[in-house]
C-alpha cells in the first residue's frame, strides 16, 4: 500500500485482468489526472461544459452530438429515456411511469446481460426475440432481422443492440428493419474499443445512439462514459440528466446542446439525475479521449504486447501448465497471456490459481473468464511498468516453478 490508499487502509492490487469496474477500471495517464485536478479548482456551468464536450465527441465519432455520462450503463439509461420521451418535458417528469408512451424496447435474447437493467429501469417493457441456439449448442441460429420486424409495433420506442465481434445479426440489418418503422437503434458498445475506428463505426452503420465506457480502453475516469448520436436524442438525454433547478427566464442553455425554443418549459430533475457526472470527470474523459485517438491502435497494441511478453518471459516454463502468448489481431484486438492448467499434473484447478494469486501479497488479479476450460488469463490494459514481471514471478511461486 502507498499514499492515499494506505491512509485509508486499502491495499492496492496488480490488475492483470482488465478494466473491470469491480477492479476500479483502468489506469489514467498523469496528464488525465492533472487535467481533472485542474478542473476541480474552478467552477463552470455544467451545461456549457457538456456543450463543449459534445463538440469534441462529435469530432471524434462523426456523431451529430455527444454527451459525457457517468459510465456506459448510464448512457443506456439516458439513451432509452430519450427515445421514450423525445423532447416532451411532461413525459420526462413521469418516468418511470410510461403509461401512454411508446414503451416497448426490442432486444435479441442473445444480447441480454446484467447491464440491460439500466434500460429496464426507465420503466419500459423489454421484448426479447430470437432463440440463441448457437450458444446453447442446439443449433447454429440466432436472432434474425425478420424477428425484429415482427416484434416492432406502434408502441416500440427503441431497439437495443449489444455490440461484440460475435454479435448476430449484423447491425446494418437491424438498423434497416428498425428505421423502416421509424424506430431508433441504441448500441451498447461499452467495451468495443479498440480499435479506435469503432468510435465512428456503429454510427456510420446507422445507429442512432452509441454508448461507450470511458474507464476502459480510453483510460479516462472510471465513472465516465460517452453517449454519441443524433442531436435531438442527445438533447433529450441532457434534459433528463442535468440539474435544472433554475428559473425559466434565467435559464440560457447553450444552443449547441439544448434548443430552448423547442420546449414549453424545463422538465423537473429527470430519471438520469442520479447519474451525475462532475466537471472533473468530463474534463478527464475529454483529455483521455484525445490521448486515445492520438496514440493510435498500432502504438497502443505494441505497448500492451510488450507487457504480455514480459509477463510470459517472467513466468517461464511452469510445471503442470502451458504458457501461451496470444497475439492475433484477427482474433482479438488486445493481446493476452493464457496459462493452461493441467489439474492432474499440478494438483490445482485454474480457479485455485486465480484465488491464490488474488489472496497473495501482492494481490494479483487474473481474468477468471476461462477457468472452466482450465485457463488462467492475463490482460495488459491495467498493468504498469514493472508489474508484468511481478505477475510472472507470482505464477511461478503459486505453481512451484
Amino acid at each position: 500500500m502507498s499514499g492515499v490508499y494506505q491512509r485509508f487502509g486499502v491495499r492496492t492490487i496488480i490488475n492483470a485482468s482488465g478494466p473491470a469496474t469491480r477492479l476500479s477500471g483502468s489506469i489514467m495517464a498523469p496528464e488525465v489526472a492533472e487535467a481533472m485536478a485542474e478542473a476541480g479548482r474552478s467552477c463552470v456551468d455544467i451545461a456549457e461544459l457538456q456543450a463543449a464536450a459534445s463538440s469534441v465527441i462529435a469530432r471524434h465519432t462523426g456523431a451529430e452530438a455527444g454527451y459525457v455520462t457517468s459510465g456506459a450503463a448510464a448512457g443506456l439509461l439516458l439513451g432509452t429515456a430519450a427515445c421514450v420521451t423525445g423532447l416532451d418535458p411532461t413525459r420526462m417528469n413521469r418516468l418511470p411511469d410510461t403509461t401512454g408512451m411508446k414503451s416497448r424496447v426490442v432486444m435479441a435474447r442473445s444480447h441480454r446481460n446484467f447491464y440491460d437493467h439500466a434500460v429496464r429501469s426507465v420503466g419500459i417493457e423489454l421484448v426479447e426475440i430470437g432463440i440463441s441456439d448457437r450458444f446453447s449448442g442446439a443449433g447454429v441460429r440466432d436472432a434474425e432481422p425478420w424477428e425484429y420486424a415482427a416484434a416492432i409495433d406502434d408502441d416500440t420506442a427503441a431497439v437495443v443492440y449489444v455490440a461484440y465481434a460475435h454479435t448476430q445479426p449484423e447491425l446494418s440489418a437491424v438498423v434497416e428493419v428498425a428505421h423502416a418503422a421509424s424506430v431508433p437503434v441504441i448500441v451498447d458498445a461499452a467495451g468495443q474499443l479498440p480499435p479506435a475506428s469503432n468510435l465512428s463505426r456503429f454510427l456510420a452503420e446507422g445507429a442512432d445512439l452509441v454508448a461507450f465506457s470511458g474507464g476502459k480502453a480510453i483510460a479516462g475516469p472510471q465513472s465516465s462514459g460517452i453517449l454519441a448520436g443524433r442531436r435531438e436524442l442527445i438533447q433529450a438525454a441532457a434534459l433528463q440528466h442535468l440539474d435544472l433547478d433554475i428559473l425559466w427566464d434565467q435559464w440560457n442553455p447553450p444552443a449547441g446542446l439544448i434548443d430552448k425554443s423547442r420546449l414549453p418549459g424545463a422538465p423537473h430533475h429527470g430519471i438520469g439525475r442520479p447519474c451525475k457526472v462532475g466537471k472533473e470527470e468530463i474534463v478527464g474523459l475529454l483529455t483521455a479521449l484525445e490521448r486515445f485517438v492520438e496514440e493510435g491502435d498500432d502504438a497502443r497494441r505494441a505497448r500492451w504486447l510488450e507487457h504480455m511478453r514480459q509477463l510470459a518471459e517472467a513466468a517461464g516454463s511452469l510445471p503442470g501448465a502451458e504458457v501461451e502468448l496470444r497475439d492475433d489481431p484477427k482474433r482479438a484486438a488486445i493481446p493476452a497471456v493464457h496459462v493452461q492448467i493441467d489439474e492432474d499434473a499440478c494438483g490445482k484447478t485454474a480457479l485455485d490459481v486465480v484465488r491464490a494469486l488474488q489472496d497473495g501479497d501482492p494481490s494479483v488479479h487474473a481474468n477468471p473468464s476461462h477457468v472452466r476450460e482450465g485457463v488462467v488469463a492475463f490482460g495488459p490494459m491495467c498493468l504498469k511498468d514493472g508489474e508484468p514481471e511481478v505477475v510472472g514471478r507470482r505464477l511461478r511461486e503459486v505453481l512451484g516453478g
